[in-house]
């Protein structure tokens, strides 16, 4: 982002006006942003307040930033937003201290491939000695602290494309037919 860094603070659950302190954008301008970008859906609690979560906080600096500082349309920035959001699924987070013990991982547990089976061979299906043995499993990785950041970033990315996801449904299933 090109706007100095804004401080969120630590807790797991903002109100609106908390948001409007943090983001500089009134109530009113969240509310219609809520209306208009799917991604961006605090959830209300019992008493029907808008409970904001981190990830929300950042949604709405990021549209913020695409709005105000970028100069995109509300259209351009829905767009923007969608394919950052498809683009971040595709990547797989790898921090710079990862990627050499992955690497080094990975040679350590590479098989050679094997060999062209015979023309018209046919590989025999594998047997089981009953319904509730299974196939051996991949060789189990060390959890280090990096990777269980770099997963719990990967949940939270999943978290908002199930969200964005779950807000096209509902407005396919409101739209007229």
């Amino acid at each position: 982002m090109t706007q100095a860094a804004v401080h969120i603070p630590e807790k797991l659950f903002f109100k609106i006006g908390e948001v409007c302190d943090i983001t500089g954008v009134q109530a009113h301008v969240l509310r219609y942003w809520e209306s208009e970008f799917p991604m961006l859906a605090p959830q209300k609690n019992r008493a029907g307040q808008r409970t904001y979560r981190r990830r929300d906080v950042e949604m709405v600096l990021r549209i913020k930033e695409l709005l105000y500082e970028d100069q995109y349309t509300i259209a351009g920035a829905k767009k923007k937003l969608t394919s950052e959001i498809r683009g971040a699924s595709k990547l797989k987070v790898v921090t710079p201290e990862m990627s050499a013990a992955l690497v080094a991982e990975q040679q350590q547990y590479a098989t050679p491939p094997p060999a062209a089976p015979a023309p018209h061979a046919q590989a025999p299906a594998p047997t089981y000695a009953s319904d509730n043995e299974r196939a051996p499993s991949a060789p189990a990785f060390a959890v280090t602290d990096e990777r269980r950041a770099a997963l719990k970033r990967l949940r939270d990315q999943m978290r908002d494309l199930l969200t964005v996801l779950d807000s096209a449904d509902a407005a396919l299933k409101r739209r007229p037919k």
